[in-house]
């Protein structure tokens, strides 16, 4: 009788112990019905948001396991990735997130995360192409045309971004400190308000996404003078590069990647960097990405992302240092 008490005490303690052992992240992956939450710092309808709602529908379809899109918006970002940065490292939370994530590590004296540290990073997904346009009464049609009135008429000249320390507002700046020229920045709180007053002649010039930059100069409401990536749009193959007119060492793409909370299991990051090659293979979702101007990257090692990361880091704080730009 002893020994049956025994036995049976041994069994329930057994149970317990497993019952209280935390899951082993890898078994999450496809394996159970738990949610995978994709954190995107930005509100629907922006670059990130419309790359984490594909991401998670083929994730869903693939690992058949659910799959949330989570919009935390805030603070250029910063609220966002803050939660992202303290979900468990578990592989049930990831950030999708835009290069923003990166500069605000310059533009802000403290930031509740650190892009370097705070995550692993698991690839790069997409790439979107910035525009430099400008009104038509501004009266030039050449990416010359336009440095040359700049520099006759210092400070006279404006641009519009969607706000202080974003994408757009800093290619800008680095475009000021390259050719040497001076432009007068106005800044929105988002893309609508900047993009309808420079199409109304309120502002002369933007760096505008390469998709939303065609319609407008397409109905005559812009010009589009150049681009600001290494190779000329897809979508508008005509339009130079600013490299080919001149300008040295610019390359300003918006770069979206997919990141885990610091402290993620290898296994977990290598499982989901296979996945978004697979799906970013996928000739449909090449297509839908090229209609919003967004070019597929494949995934590749997340050793690269974490190298674009660094350098990023390093590139843009001289640029927020050097053009003396502030969050405020």
């Amino acid at each position: 009788m002893l020994a049956s008490r025994t036995h049976s005490r041994r069994t329930v303690l057994g149970i317990l112990a497993m019952a209280l052992a935390p899951m082993k992240p890898s078994l999450a992956l496809g394996q159970s019905q738990q949610t995978i939450r994709l954190n995107v710092p930005f509100s629907a309808g922006t670059g990130p948001d419309l790359l984490a709602r594909i991401l998670g529908e083929e994730l869903r379809q693939r690992w058949n396991q659910p799959v949330i899109v989570e919009n935390k918006p805030g603070a250029s970002g910063n609220i966002g990735t803050e939660a992202a940065a303290r979900a468990a490292p578990d592989g049930l939370t990831l950030l999708v997130t835009v290069n923003t994530f990166v500069m605000n590590a310059s533009l802000y004296r403290s930031i509740p995360y650190d892009p370097e540290t705070s995550f692993v990073p698991i690839a790069e997904i997409a790439t979107g192409v910035l525009a430099l346009v400008v009104h038509p009464s501004l009266n030039v049609s050449t990416f010359s045309e336009l440095i040359a009135l700049a520099r006759s008429k210092p400070g006279d000249i404006n641009y519009a971004s969607p706000g202080r320390g974003t994408p757009q507002h800093l290619a800008m700046e680095l475009l000021k400190l390259t050719a040497q020229i001076n432009l007068t920045h106005i800044s929105y709180t988002g893309s609508a308000g900047a993009v309808k007053d420079l199409a109304g002649g309120h502002v002369s010039a933007m760096f505008l996404p390469i998709h939303t930059a065609l319609p407008l100069a397409e109905t005559g409401q812009i010009r589009i003078l150049a681009v600001g990536s290494r190779a000329r749009a897809q979508q508008a193959a005509q339009v130079p590069t600013l490299a080919e007119l001149g300008v040295t060492d610019f390359d300003v793409d918006l770069w979206y990647a997919v990141l885990a909370p610091a402290g993620t299991p290898k296994d977990i990051v290598d499982r989901y960097n296979a996945v978004f090659i697979e799906i970013l293979a996928q000739p449909n979702v090449r297509a839908v990405l090229d209609r919003q101007g967004l070019v597929a990257r494949g995934g590749g090692p997340s050793e690269r992302l974490a190298e674009l990361i660094a350098k990023d880091r390093l590139r843009w704080a001289k640029v927020v240092k050097d053009a003396e730009i502030t969050s405020e």
